[in-house]
C-alpha cells in the first residue's frame, strides 16, 4: 500500500494547477541542478548537489548513476540511506498528478539497496535495507528488507530467507 496524501482540485485536471502547488521558481532551481547532476560522472559532487540545492536525505558512501531523474517538484520528500546504488535512467517519483486530483508521498529507500537500470519508483514507498530491485522494475508497492523483487507489476522474487539460503 502506498502512503500519498490526496489533494482533490476542481475544473481543469490538476496539472494545470500545478504552479499553485510548487513554487515555479522551485521547479526551475531544481531541474536545473538535477539535469547537472544526471550528467557528471563524479558521485561525490551528485550527492553534494541533491543534499545542498534539493534538501535530499542521502547516505554516505550512495551512488547516483548517470541519468537518475528525481522528481523535478518535490525531491525534499526522497530518502537513500548509506551504501546504496541507485541504477542508470531510474526516475524516482514523489508526486502524482491525476486528472481529479494529485498525490504526494515520501520515497524512502533504505541502506545498501540495489537498484536496478531503468526503474520506475512511484510516491509513498519504502524499499527496506539490503533490498534488490531488478532493472526494469515498476516499484508500486513496499519492498521488504532484503527481498530480491523485480518485474512490470513488480513481483518478489525471493524473500530474505529465501536469499540467505542461496548464499
Amino acid at each position: 500500500m502506498r502512503r500519498t496524501e490526496r489533494y482533490p482540485v476542481e475544473g481543469a485536471n490538476s496539472l494545470w494547477h500545478v504552479y499553485k502547488t510548487v513554487p515555479f521558481l522551485k521547479v526551475v532551481k531544481n531541474f536545473v541542478v538535477i539535469q547537472l547532476a544526471r550528467y557528471t560522472p563524479f558521485l561525490g559532487m551528485k550527492s553534494w548537489l541533491y543534499r545542498t540545492f534539493l534538501r535530499m536525505k542521502i547516505g554516505e558512501q550512495t551512488s547516483f548513476a548517470l541519468m537518475v531523474m528525481l522528481d523535478v517538484m518535490f525531491p525534499e520528500k526522497i530518502s537513500v540511506g548509506r551504501n546504496s546504488v541507485i541504477g542508470y535512467n531510474t526516475t524516482i517519483l514523489a508526486h502524482e498528478y491525476l486528472i481529479k486530483e494529485y498525490r504526494l508521498g515520501t520515497v524512502e529507500i533504505g541502506n545498501e539497496v540495489m537498484i536496478g537500470a531503468n526503474c520506475t519508483i512511484l510516491p509513498g514507498i519504502v524499499i527496506g535495507d539490503g533490498a534488490i530491485v531488478s532493472a526494469g522494475t515498476l516499484v508500486h508497492k513496499d519492498v521488504p528488507a532484503g527481498a530480491f523483487v523485480g518485474g512490470n507489476p513488480m513481483q518478489i522474487i525471493f524473500t530474505k530467507e529465501e536469499m540467505e539460503q542461496r548464499s
